[in-house]
């Protein structure tokens, strides 16, 4: 994969993130790379929690690459600490180059790191291709999700 590196997200890659957040269908209706202080607010809050990993993958100086895991105690399963992986997204000049594969594999790495039992994630329902991603990289789709707007 060449020189990449995955690291913690700095301020300074907001605005590459939002941009890739953005670029596909179902982003370009609920994002806006137009206004980053949303985003900013947002980035110093994970920042501050060390339960929240947001990292970006950075290849030549560019951020091709991101995606955000999350570290929850808990009570079930026996006191068990899961994790989840959020905003999943990689740069359209990256896609199919195994970029996806390397951020999945350090996320679940993570995990394991931080004492992890389970790494879950959602998708949305309308992405099969990332949903047959997710398989082959072993995840089941072995839940309904449900969420609410507020």
């Amino acid at each position: 994969m060449g020189d990449l590196e995955i690291r913690p997200a700095a301020a300074e890659d907001v605005p590459a993130i939002v941009a890739m957040l953005a670029d596909d269908p179902l982003g370009a209706q609920r994002e806006s790379p137009d206004d980053l202080a949303p985003y900013l607010a947002a980035h110093a809050r994970l920042a501050a929690d060390p339960n929240q990993h947001l990292v970006v993958a950075v290849r030549e100086g560019r951020v091709v690459g991101t995606l955000q895991l999350t570290v929850i105690p808990g009570l079930s399963r026996k006191g068990a600490t899961r994790s989840v992986i959020e905003g999943v997204r990689i740069h359209a000049d990256e896609r199919g180059s195994g970029l996806g594969t390397l951020l999945i594999e350090w996320a679940v790495d993570e995990s394991r790191r931080q004492d992890c039992q389970l790494v879950q994630l959602t998708s949305d329902a309308t992405r099969v291709d990332a949903h047959r991603f997710y398989e082959r990289l072993g995840f089941e789709a072995s839940h309904v999700g449900f969420k609410m707007q507020l």
